[in-house]
């Protein structure tokens, strides 16, 4: 099987760090963030990467090379200019062979990315989108009242409970036929059209860690931890 990597942004979020170093590149412990993330796909038996590159992309490719030391074959599909999400993908149109995993290139992920592809098969899907149990809260007392205005319930601080989209797929090639060519395009929008077709869309709670490292909040978030990890503070 196949996963495509999306590794092409530019990451103004994470400027300045982000100048002279693609966001995927950027050290979470003794490795790239990138590095982090091919492994992964290795932990859960995927050897085949496509790693979708535009800006300062030569620093990717000349990193990883065709991934042969990091036990892996990479290929590279190279835009000239950012293109989105599933623009990005785009560019891997015609490398894909059967059915294959789409990843952002800004997350770690440790769920058992195996069982989303298991699902993926037996619920005949045409995307899967993994998602994660996100826990958030109010900071307020939340005041509820009926259509008269009479308060009715008094909610302290209330917690909420979401599934939110990891930015991790599995899908059928036939996905690219709903990306226009060159031109940026968000994967909300491809979703939203395979649905409007009837395709299945099938969404996966992966049990396990998952973190965002696309802002620089997050980023030192994870750069901490990773730094923990490694006993360094």
């Amino acid at each position: 099987m196949e996963s495509v990597i999306l590794a092409g942004g530019l990451g103004t979020r994470l400027l300045p760090y982000t100048m002279f170093m693609p966001k995927p590149m950027l050290p979470l412990g003794e490795k790239p963030l990138l590095e982090h993330i091919i492994e992964w796909n290795a932990e859960n038996d995927i050897g085949d990467i496509i790693l979708c590159i535009s800006y300062l992309g030569k620093v990717i490719q000349d990193y990883f090379g065709d991934g042969e030391r990091f036990g892996v074959s990479i290929r590279y599909a190279a835009s000239r200019k950012p293109l989105a999400t599933a623009g990005q993908l785009g560019t891997a149109a015609g490398m894909v062979s059967d059915t294959f995993v789409c990843m952002y290139g800004d997350s770690t992920y440790d769920f058992d990315l195996r069982e989303m592809i298991r699902r993926h098969r037996e619920g005949g899907a045409f995307i899967t989108i993994g998602l994660h149990e996100h826990h958030s809260s109010i900071p307020y007392g939340v005041i509820d009242t009926d259509d008269d205005g009479r308060v009715v319930a008094w909610r302290e601080k209330p917690k909420t409970v979401s599934q939110i989209n990891m930015g991790c797929y599995v899908m059928e090639p036939e996905v690219m036929s709903y990306i226009p060519s060159g031109k940026p395009w968000g994967m909300d929008a491809v979703v939203r059209a395979a649905m409007g077709d009837g395709r299945t869309v099938l969404g996966h709670l992966g049990r396990g860690e998952f973190r965002d490292v696309g802002t620089y909040a997050s980023y030192m978030d994870a750069s901490r931890e990773y730094r923990e990890r490694l006993g360094d503070i």
